[in-house]
């Protein structure tokens, strides 16, 4: 019992620390997740919409704007119809919202930048 004491004095202390640091720093761990990584490096790219894409934009009423900070922002990435492994661009298809989507999107993502492919309205 009295190793769990000393055990609980240093971890606690240390535990708070470097939450606090990291806090500051602006760090978070929800980066990690397949789902994170890929949108985030996603939207570090430059977008290039094909004409198909364009044409349903414009269908659908909306534009470049929802469509990088809505739809694949907040969008969840179906990993069993992407083609995570294709080489030189992955390909990847993300729906939004998570739950009950209205809107599915495909995308590859290239060195430097991000070609959407095509984008349907599911409803």
């Amino acid at each position: 019992m009295k190793k769990l004491k000393f055990y609980a004095i240093g971890f606690v202390p240390g535990l708070l620390l470097v939450f606090f640091i990291l806090n500051k720093k602006g760090a978070s761990c929800s980066g990690y997740l397949p789902n994170s990584r890929v949108i985030a490096e996603s939207l570090s790219k430059e977008f290039k919409y094909s004409e198909e894409v364009k044409t349903a934009m414009s269908t659908y009423k909306i534009d470049e704007k929802f469509v990088k900070d809505s739809i694949i922002t907040n969008g969840k990435v179906d990993f069993d119809k992407s083609h995570a492994q294709k080489k030189p661009c992955p390909e990847y298809l993300i729906t939004y919202p998570e739950k009950n989507p209205s809107y599915e999107i495909t995308f590859e993502k290239c060195e430097e930048t991000l070609m959407v492919n095509t984008l349907k309205k599911l409803k």
